[in-house]
């Protein structure tokens, strides 16, 4: 009996230990109507889950955009659903209302995403989808059917195309060799204005040697559906496994996307199952070197993971694309890039993968002439930055939003996140040929665009605030500090490399006002009578700017501040806050305002990410980057000055943590750790 009770003992353990797994987010009260999906991605292509079996709702391609759509602007596209199957059991196809067990998962470790289901007592099937890591157009799907009876089954690889696209065209041919057979099912077609043509291909990959694979059929279904299927009888307690593959591409990227695909597929299946999942694996094993560890709060572990799963997923090294507020999670905000990336995304990754930020970077950089004709035609010099950025680095903001003409911030966070480059990797060369380029012409930009007053003070007037609420005001506080910093950061740069600084750079920055009212309080903008905003502004002043330094004075603002933020605003606002108090010493309050910038915005099943508390535009990646500083630059105390990466080491732990640790922080790799002694 006391052996029983230690097997039951140990097996309870188990379990336990299995449902606290920080790796794994689970959902097996799959309800359509309150599914918000979670995405595979990786930094190319971002296929969404759905709540069907076997189906996705969204495959999303990265650096593709044309006109259609919301506010008559370039709009990123979904490009075909490529990731798509069926299944029929002795004749039926199977659907959600005739499943049971129906479980997804996603393993964040390896980035895989995996669903089971029973199937009225006849079979058990299992999936498991990725998009592969080392191969950026391409993903595979993986699918174990075990027969509970003798049965036939016939699965159905998917190739549609969402509406948006026109002028489609279906092929498929077999590529016969005496050591591999390939069928490729394989659609092409033009964008909504015929800007880009779309391709996507895919194929079946068998574990049965040459000759003695299932035959394969293909369907011409309809005009934007075709198919190919197999046939296959099982006995009961058989086990059948096969895979998909299949890549998608467009002439973004490739000027002949049809052929593209094509060889790609050919690529990824003559590769075969084991050596696509071992790279697969491996890829992302590296990406884990760099990790955030909590012992003490599983919940906050979790949370850490899937905010960092997504942000690498959503980019990639040795590109010159940047990240959306949703990244590669759908359509939401057209694709475009804001603020976001650099203020929010950047900074941890940053941190954890510099080369992965320079990508981010370089998507700048190749668009400096667009905004360089963007200053020209607003009357500036330099380059002026869109508030909202398409492929071509044009403005894309629709023109009933006044934060396109207006917010103009977002130039000097270009170089702001061009400068926290450079002093964490200290890479000279790059500094030479794109860090100074850039610093200089955001620079000479914000000294054209400041104005020199009556009282000899500089002012920067009729802007839109980084609290979005507050349009057409001038001498707004975070407009104004991002200015100042980025100023200096030339400044800083032209020493590097012993060249001379434009003086009116210096004397722009030292004069420009930063508004405090009669209280000390630092004013938001000139005619701020304490309204209620959208989302931080001033508190950015003290991080991550260090305009606003002195602990009184950041304890004032912080106080006044945090009553006027409004309870509708997005998830990143709570994430400064919770920053600063961890920085005064308060750990509680910190840990409070760090749940409060995720937690109420979690929706089912998998706990994906709003913009706001009781939002539905997941995944918000903004608000994962304002989470992870949270960690990383609270908690964490890490900061990036003069001579690199720094920890504050007075920063105290909340009490039921016993330990956090920062893996893998910048070109070195190092670790910083905080304990709660």
């Amino acid at each position: 009996m006391k052996k029983l009770t230690l097997v039951l003992s140990l097996c309870i353990a188990s379990v336990k230990l299995m449902a606290q797994d920080p790796w794994i987010v689970k959902a097996d009260n799959i309800d359509a109507k309150g599914y918000y999906g979670v995405t595979v991605a990786n930094g190319m292509i971002g296929i969404v889950s759905s709540p069907e079996p076997l189906h996705v709702k969204d495959v999303v391609l990265n650096g593709a955009f044309d006109t259609y759509g919301r506010g008559r602007v370039s709009n990123i596209l979904k490009t075909f659903d490529f990731a798509n199957m069926d299944l029929e059991v002795d004749g039926k196809k199977v659907s959600k209302n005739d499943i049971s067990s129906y479980q997804q998962s996603l393993d964040m470790r390896n980035a895989i995403f995996s669903t089971s289901f029973d199937y009225q007592g006849k079979v058990s099937v299992k999936s498991s989808m990725m998009a592969l890591r080392h191969l950026p157009h391409s993903m595979m799907i993986d699918i174990e059917i075990t027969a509970q009876k003798a049965c036939e089954i016939t699965p159905y690889s998917l190739m549609s195309a969402p509406d948006i696209l026109r002028d489609v065209k279906n092929t498929f041919h077999l590529i016969d060799r005496p050591h591999a057979q390939i069928p490729l099912l394989t659609s092409v077609a033009k964008s909504p204005t015929g800007k880009h043509t779309l391709a996507a291909s895919n194929s079946f990959i068998f574990e049965e040697p040459r000759g003695a694979e299932p035959k394969v059929i293909h369907e011409e279904w309809d005009y934007g559906l075709h198919r190919l299927k197999f046939t296959k009888k099982l006995e009961a307690g058989q086990t059948y496994r096969f895979s998909v593959v299949g890549s998608t591409i467009s002439t973004e990227q490739n000027v002949d996307p049809l052929n593209e695909a094509e060889r790609l597929t050919i690529y990824a299946a003559l590769e075969k199952h084991d050596r696509l999942l071992a790279r697969h694996k491996a890829a992302w094993d590296e990406l884990w070197q760099s990790d955030i560890q909590i012992e003490g709060d599983d919940e906050v572990q979790r949370a850490a993971h899937f905010a960092l799963y997504h942000l690498y997923s959503f980019c990639r090294e040795g590109q010159a694309y940047s990240l959306s507020p949703m990244g590669l999670s759908g359509l939401g905000y057209n694709g475009h890039v804001f603020w976001d990336t650099e203020v929010w995304m950047f900074p941890p990754i940053l941190l954890l993968h510099p080369e992965m930020a320079q990508s981010l970077l370089e998507y700048r950089f190749q668009r400096m002439e667009a905004a360089r004709n963007n200053a020209k035609v607003h009357g500036y010099k330099g380059v002026m930055f869109p508030w909202e950025s398409d492929d071509k680095g044009q403005e894309s903001t629709p023109v009933w939003a006044l934060t396109g003409p207006f917010q103009h911030h977002i130039t000097a966070d270009v170089g702001w996140a061009f400068w926290k480059y450079y002093q964490v990797t200290k890479d000279k060369e790059w500094l030479k040929t794109r860090g100074y380029p850039m610093l200089k012409e955001v620079a000479d930009f914000w000294v054209s665009r400041a104005e020199k007053g009556s009282d000899g003070k500089y002012h920067i007037i009729n802007v839109v605030c980084a609290d979005e609420w507050a349009e057409n005001v001038d001498d707004n506080a975070y407009t104004n500090g991002m200015t100042k910093e980025v100023l200096e950061f030339a400044i800083d740069a032209a020493d590097e490399l012993h060249l001379e600084a434009n003086p009116l750079w210096e004397e722009v920055m030292k004069n420009l006002v930063i508004l405090k009212d009669t209280n000390g309080v630092t004013m938001e903008h000139a005619t701020y009578k304490g309204e209620i905003i959208k989302q931080a502004d001033v508190n950015l002043l003290s991080y991550p700017m260090h305009q606003v330094s002195n602990p009184e004075d950041i304890k004032r603002d912080l106080h006044y501040y945090e009553a006027k933020m409004s309870p509708d605003g997005p998830a990143m606002s709570w994430a400064i806050l919770s920053i600063l108090y961890a920085r005064l010493g308060e750990s509680e309050k910190a840990l409070d305002l760090m749940v409060k910038s995720y937690q109420p915005n979690e929706v089912p099943p998998f706990k994906v990410l709003a913009e706001t508390a009781g939002g539905d535009n997941p995944y918000f990646a903004t608000g994962a980057g304002g989470f992870l500083q949270t960690l990383m630059n609270g908690f964490g105390g890490l900061e990036i000055e003069e001579n690199g990466v720094e920890q504050i080491k007075s920063i105290k732990l909340p009490k039921h943590w016993k330990s956090l640790s920062i893996k893998g922080v910048g070109v070195h790799k190092k670790t910083y750790t905080v304990t709660n002694k």
